[in-house]
């Protein structure tokens, strides 16, 4: 179970690598919408995994948009450090995040049933 020191942490980092990604990382290939999901670090704080959601429909541009994200790990931590006051900042893993894909893909299996039986005679 995470302690309440963990979890400040996972929402501070979450909240701050958004920022960072959005307004100081200057990379051109970050073109498309996108949101950190959420953060988990591990209990030594060495590894933070950082799941991020990218919204386009452009499948090529997401891609281009998440890999020029995961590329910017250095550049994050490196800001990370000097924003934050904690003694090491963790390694950064930026993943993707499926849960919209899947949660879109659920949803049209739902949308394809039909409630109730037509042929009843009601």
């Amino acid at each position: 179970m995470k302690d309440k020191r963990e979890k400040r942490l996972e929402k501070e980092f979450a909240r701050q690598i958004y920022e960072l990604l959005s307004t100081r990382i200057k990379n051109p290939n970050i073109t498309e919408m996108f949101s950190i999901s959420g953060v988990r670090v591990t209990s030594d704080l060495e590894e933070a995994y950082v799941y991020v959601s990218v919204f386009s429909t452009n499948k090529d541009l997401a891609d281009r948009t998440f890999k020029a994200i995961v590329e910017s790990a250095p550049q994050v931590r490196k800001l990370l450090s000097q924003q934050m006051r904690i003694r090491t900042v963790p390694r950064i893993n930026f993943l993707l995040d499926g849960s919209m894909e899947y949660g879109a893909k659920i949803d049209q299996i739902i949308s394809g049933f039909t409630y109730g039986d037509n042929n009843d005679g009601e």
